[in-house]
């Protein structure tokens, strides 16, 4: 970053990186408010545990279809144009989200009415959440040269993590030394609404970048295209040879190729992986962390603090993993990540079974943090992003991400009634999927590292032709086997 000429693309990508900022600070805040609002909207209603875990997840729905129309979106009206679509998302949704009675101009009691609307706003943050995951590392990257593509996409995962610790030292704050009365009528109202700031300074800042080189291309605005690539490249060579790989690379994709077109084992891999990410339980923690404290022995106040450790230890593993992924390779980091998660979930549950809850069990979920952040969480990403054949990588990533999202409502809108029905015993369901991870990792989970995404189609490619061979070509085989043998007798 020491060269002038990178200065102007930092500053953009980190501007694209407060939407994953957002992403993290949005799906984190609930977990600070969870409680407050079980009490002030589901418990005040008489309503099931099932319906708190649904509120308290409603916004993976929205997360759900923003990423799945986040393609068409952004092929409409621009990579620039859709994230600032999500930052006026996020804004709205802090807003209806911290008030919920605006809509109906009253601070009335709580009813079946208000829940819908707090859910519908939470949806509305989701929506904002699915664009910013699937858009925002999209811009990073076609804004960026190949010699430091890598770098600036890894900003976004940070801001991820960051977001998360960010929103965690916000709602401690807001309940330090507050009682518990206070917290349960206000303080959850403020956690929500403290992500109008972030939300405003990403729509503002989102007004000094251009869209994406890519996109003018797409649009068949060369010179706007070129113009941009001479900023960002640094000199007029540099811009033309790019636009032209861009323009070799738009007019060679008119080939309409099915999903299946590579075979089924890619898309399995892809969304296998992207569900298991979710399945092995790190949202539980990120969205629990609070009541998990709380049951631990923890006071509300200190409870929050601990969740900020949860955020401190996310972001500094995750400068562990940004030296490590190009050394020892996306499935090394798999393998470690499934295997050590599993001997943490698995040692909280023996903990709890035991009836030794404390310091000890707490340790263990920090060191089940700090692999999962160092693993699963920025390898899967970069994983997926390289696995699918240029061909059908759109449809897939759109596929893949929307799986992400299916998977982690599933899973943190079950943890309520499992925590209710074996508490902290919870932890032996995810350290199973982990083990299970570990074994699908080993045997289907190609190694990426320092391959081309050529070489990676071409392993696909190949290994479709060994498993889709028709009838007749297996029968010509034969026969020339046959007329092989025969000619050497």
């Amino acid at each position: 970053m020491k060269n002038n000429k990178y200065r102007y693309i930092l500053f953009v990508a980190l501007v694209a990186s407060l939407g994953g900022l957002l992403f993290g600070y949005d799906t984190a805040v609930i977990a600070g408010a969870e409680q407050s609002v079980q009490l002030y909207l589901v418990d005040s209603l008489g309503l099931s545990s099932f319906i708190h875990g649904l509120t308290v997840s409603s916004a993976l729905i929205g997360c759900i279809i923003g990423a799945l129309v986040s393609g068409l979106i952004s092929n409409r009206i621009g990579r620039k144009n859709t994230l600032v679509i999500s930052a006026i998302l996020f804004f709205l949704s802090a807003l209806g989200s911290a008030y919920p009675e605006l809509i109906f101009f009253t601070m009335g009691e709580p009813s079946v009415a208000l829940l819908a609307t707090f859910n519908f706003y939470r949806i509305i943050g989701g929506i904002g959440v699915g664009l910013a995951s699937a858009i925002a590392p999209i811009y990073i990257s076609e804004m960026s040269p190949k010699k430091i593509r890598g770098k600036m996409v890894v900003l976004y995962s940070m801001a991820v993590v960051v977001g998360q610790t960010v929103v965690y030292f916000v709602n401690w704050l807001i309940t330090l030394n507050r009682t518990g009365d206070w917290i349960n009528d206000i303080g959850w109202r403020l956690m929500f609404a403290s992500e109008l700031i972030p939300a405003a300074l990403f729509f503002l800042l989102l007004l000094f970048v251009p869209e994406t080189p890519r996109y003018l291309a797409l649009k068949k605005e060369n010179d706007k295209a070129f113009n941009l690539l001479e900023k960002l490249n640094g000199s007029k060579q540099a811009a033309a040879d790019t636009l032209q790989e861009i323009q070799h690379s738009l007019n060679t994709k008119t080939e309409k190729v099915g999903m299946f077109y590579y075979g089924k084992l890619v898309l399995i891999v892809g969304v296998s992986v992207a569900a298991l990410q979710q399945f092995i339980g790190i949202n539980i923690i990120l969205y629990y962390a609070p009541r998990i404290f709380e049951n631990l022995g923890a006071g509300q106040s200190t409870a929050m603090l601990q969740t900020i450790f949860v955020g401190v230890i996310s972001v500094a593993v995750s400068l562990i993993a940004i030296r490590l992924i190009d050394r020892q390779g996306r499935k090394f980091m798999l393998l470690l990540g499934s295997a050590g998660c599993a001997i943490c979930l698995m040692a909280v549950s023996a903990l709890f079974f035991m009836g030794i809850q404390g310091i000890g069990t707490l340790i263990f979920i920090l060191l089940f943090v700090g692999l999962f952040q160092m693993t699963w969480g920025p390898v899967t990403w970069v994983l997926l992003s390289e696995l699918f054949p240029n061909k059908i990588r759109g449809q897939a990533m759109a596929l893949a991400v929307t799986t992400v999202w299916g998977a982690n409502l599933i899973a943190s809108s079950t943890f309520p009634p499992l925590n209710e029905a074996f508490g902290t015993g919870t932890f032996l369901i995810y350290g199973l999927v982990s083990t299970f991870a570990f074994f699908f990792v080993l045997k289907f989970v190609p190694e990426t590292k320092n391959k081309s995404l050529e070489e990676i189609e071409a392993t696909w490619l190949a290994a479709r032709k060994d498993t889709t061979k028709s009838k007749e070509e297996i029968l010509q085989e034969n026969q020339s086997n046959q007329f092989n043998q025969h000619e050497k007798l």
